[in-house]
């Protein structure tokens, strides 16, 4: 029988051992159903001898149908992010508990795979945001983020002090230690912890949450997703103002250095088992199935 995947790319969370065992449990699983396996370059580092190929991410576009991510929500934010470019579908196993990106267990991994080769899965759409960096009219930075890009202060007491544009018009002028620009599905990481709403992955919507901002006044804002945000810099001594994306890369700022963010061109795709609920997910992650 031919799969929807011909060759399926493993990889695990980076300098986890652990992460071994079911990853070669699954390869040999996949193997057995006569699927090529390819295995993430970093993730072999920490398998012994084995017969499958090794690439790096990189490599991957046009190689691959599919990727499966052994880990954690952090590690797929980190793959999608490598990933995207090349239209390769994502799927997710957490070690761990039940991830917002992750959602499929170690108990039923073989079982939700299985099902998934038969053509059992739904997709879903995420959308991710790109950033430049400007610095005197020139591009000195260029990245993606899944969940957020947050300007922030890096170890210092000063508030940071930026000014907000959407699509060329003035909103404010800001003083406080960030802000969040943030997709639906980073809505549940950092901006939900500053106060920022949950928003459902299928909107078509970014949000900015200052980050403990100077004014009461200011409060979190929804702008369309094909809005085009531009971050100004302000403060003079803004040599520790640094700029993240995901919590995985960053870039150190200057006073006067603008920042444009928008929608990423190429959403990931997300599979999941059928049956699959974002509402589950919340219930589970934010105990909200608890009686206090």
């Amino acid at each position: 029988m031919k799969f929807p995947f011909q060759t399926i790319a493993l990889i695990g969370k980076y300098q986890t051992p652990s992460i071994a065992e079911p990853l070669l449990h699954l390869a040999a699983f996949l193997a057995g159903r006569g699927v090529a396996v390819v295995v993430g370059s970093r993730t072999a580092e920490h398998l012994k001898d084995h017969p499958y190929r090794v690439m790096a991410l990189g490599e991957m576009g046009g190689v691959v149908d599919l990727a499966i991510v052994l880990g954690g929500d952090g590690t797929m934010l980190n793959i999608a992010r490598t990933l995207a470019p090349f239209g390769v579908p994502l799927v997710g196993v957490n070690q761990g508990r039940l991830g917002f990106l992750t959602d499929i267990s170690l108990d039923t991994m073989l079982q939700t795979i299985a099902a998934m080769l038969e053509g059992e899965f739904v997709t879903e759409p995420r959308m991710l945001l790109s950033t430049r960096v400007l610095r005197n009219g020139a591009e000195v930075c260029a990245e993606l983020a899944l969940n957020e890009v947050t300007v922030h202060r890096d170890n210092a007491s000063n508030m940071i002090e930026f000014e907000v544009r959407i699509d060329g018009e003035y909103l404010y002028n800001q003083r406080a230690d960030g802000l969040i620009v943030s997709t639906p599905t980073g809505s549940t990481a950092y901006a939900l912890s500053s106060g920022g709403p949950i928003l459902h992955p299928g909107l078509d919507i970014i949000e900015l949450v200052p980050v403990c901002p100077h004014t009461l006044s200011n409060r979190p804002i929804v702008v369309k997703s094909e809005s085009v945000i531009e971050i100004g810099i302000q403060m003079y001594h803004a040599s520790y103002v640094r700029v993240r994306f995901d919590s995985h890369s960053s870039f150190d700022l200057q006073a006067k250095d603008r920042l444009e963010v928008t929608r990423y061109s190429k959403p990931i795709r997300l599979l999941h088992p059928v049956g699959h609920s974002y509402y589950h997910t919340l219930r589970e992650k934010l105990l909200w199935n608890k009686t206090l």
